[in-house]
């Protein structure tokens, strides 16, 4: 096999193995686009949160839209506002994927072995989060 050939032959390899990532952000990048062209903070858009509607509490998703319409335009502060914990989110799914994109491309698989402490410690940190801006002092919280 010639040395042209085995170039073409890797470079297939890894753009195959690079596909599935590469469909993830589309759709990710595809999600985030719609947001910020479809402003959340236009009533009849997006369907209401059924907790907020009906309890009045705020779940730990409200304000996510209109935090992923700030980010996308470039307000960070006002995303933040928003919904800090959706933030967090869109942070961590970033660097997932990346680590996702380096270990596909080096034709490695993924293993993300996470204790179940940090699970715990993650829902904990989300459940504090979801109380706290339910409370009459966490209204800086509130989207």
């Amino acid at each position: 096999m010639t040395t042209d050939r085995r170039r073409s032959t890797r470079a297939r390899a890894v753009a195959a193995r690079l596909a599935a990532p590469a469909g993830v952000l589309a759709a990710v990048a595809g999600a985030f686009a719609y947001v910020g062209a479809v402003d959340p903070h236009e009533p009849g858009h997006y369907p209401a949160c059924p907790l907020l509607r009906y309890t009045g509490l705020y779940c730990p998703g409200c304000g996510g839209l209109r935090s992923a319409h700030a980010v996308v335009h470039g307000d960070l502060l006002a995303a933040l506002r928003d919904n800090a914990a959706a933030v967090a989110g869109y942070l961590g799914f970033a660097v997932l994927w990346a680590v996702w994109v380096v270990h596909a491309a080096r034709g490695r698989p993924l293993r993300i072995d996470v204790a179940p402490a940090y699970l715990w410690a993650a829902g904990a940190l989300l459940l504090l989060f979801t109380v706290v801006r339910n409370l009459p002092f966490g209204g800086w919280l509130h989207p």
